[in-house]
């Protein structure tokens, strides 16, 4: 689950991760009150106000300003408020920017020039280990850094039996060219980082940039988390953290329905059960010519409500030019599927694309029967083959 940059912070700063300070607003006028709070809390006197989506890329995009002064964060927020915020990571649609970070300017001059690094954790699933990611570069695209220049990106792997050692954490600090105060800072910042991310059960931290200031503090100036579905319940907290604004709508749609649901950008939607089915299947629609438009595991007790759920969600997709569900019979029956399909196409009323129901397994010549004797628009199948020249000829 993703989670907003001024949530993120919030959880860095409660394991003792130093963060650029800063509080969030949804109106212009609070922005305005939050700025006068940070100026009484910090000091500062230069704001920059940071639209908080889930997608990087946003200063890019429009989304990050400096106000030099109260006055400008009324302004800004107000452009910034509202806006489609449209960035390499949001698709040409860009999202809605419905609330506003206003973070203390921590970019002041002092003994010396700040300086940008970038610093990630996550698990390397190959390995089994949780790895760091440190680089020189911050501020930049990782993938931009590991392409042209690969010898700059710093790994470090920690053991999961004993957890990260505090000569890890001097490595990668030493590795980033750092001494004196601010080694020391780096040590402490990832120390802490690594707690968090363990902590709270996340598959992904993302500091970038992570920035040494002009008087060697260590700082998150973004931060960028991602928390493990999977852990949630353990952490009723951070679920509640979930902002169902900046999701799909219709994976929302599906996730309240019980269904695992993944939109994409093709042309034939698929309903199946069992989620490796459901990789098998978007291969065949791929070997038919078409191009799958969703990921759709309905679960291995799929049931007439699941069925219908599952319809009315892909037929909302505009791009669907046909429908191919692929059930194996195993813990369900495929007669009871085929009975879901016919009563799902009835609730639901006139279907204007061509639906292709493959069965195999226990009942699956009943429920062919089922399908052929329905009277309804819909083609039965039982080989894969089969399946794929229908969705051919239905694409054509």
């Amino acid at each position: 689950m993703n989670i907003h940059e001024y949530q993120a912070k919030n959880i860095l700063k409660s394991y003792g991760v130093r963060i650029q300070e800063g509080l969030v607003a949804d109106t212009p006028e609070r922005a305005v009150d939050v700025a006068k709070q940070l100026n009484a809390e910090t000091g500062t006197e230069w704001y920059v106000v940071k639209a908080q989506i889930h997608a990087g890329g946003r200063g890019k995009g429009g989304g990050v300003k400096l106000a030099k002064n109260i006055d400008q964060v009324r302004e800004l927020s107000n452009q910034i408020l509202g806006m489609q915020l449209v960035t390499h990571q949001t698709g040409p649609e860009g999202k809605k920017v419905h609330k506003v970070l206003i973070a203390e300017d921590v970019y002041y001059p002092g003994a010396s020039e700040p300086k940008e690094y970038y610093l990630s954790i996550l698990l390397d699933r190959a390995k089994g280990w949780n790895v760091i990611m440190a680089s020189t570069e911050g501020g930049m695209d990782i993938e931009e850094v590991a392409e042209k220049t690969p010898e700059k990106i710093i790994k470090e792997w920690i053991d999961p039996k004993v957890g990260l050692q505090g000569f890890q954490a001097r490595k990668v600090a030493f590795a980033l060219g750092l001494e004196g105060k601010a080694f020391k800072e780096m040590v402490k910042f990832i120390s802490a980082l690594y707690k968090a991310y363990v902590a709270t059960d996340s598959s992904q931290f993302e500091i970038n940039p992570v920035l040494k200031t002009s008087d060697d503090k260590i700082l998150a100036v973004d931060a960028k988390v991602n928390l493990d579905d999977n852990a949630l319940y353990r952490h009723p907290d951070l679920a509640e953290l979930r902002d169902i604004t900046e999701e799909d709508e219709l994976e929302v749609e599906a996730g309240e329905a019980g269904l695992n649901y993944v939109k994409l950008d093709g042309n034939v939607g698929c309903m199946v059960n069992g989620a490796g089915l459901a990789m098998a299947t978007m291969d065949i629609i791929k070997l038919s010519g078409g191009e799958p438009a969703n990921f759709l595991d309905v679960g291995g007790g799929a049931n007439a409500q699941t069925v219908e759920a599952g319809f009315r969600i892909i037929l909302k997709d505009p791009n669907v030019k046909a429908i191919l569900i692929n059930v194996f019979g195993g813990i369900v029956r495929c007669d009871r599927v085929a009975q879901g399909v016919v009563e799902a196409y009835k609730n639901i009323g006139e279907i204007n694309v061509p639906i292709i129901v493959r069965l195999q397994g226990t009942n699956a010549e009943e429920g062919a029967r089922v399908i052929e004797e329905s009277g309804l628009k819909v083609t039965s199948a039982i080989v894969l083959k089969d399946a794929a020249e229908k969705v051919k000829e239905a694409l054509a």
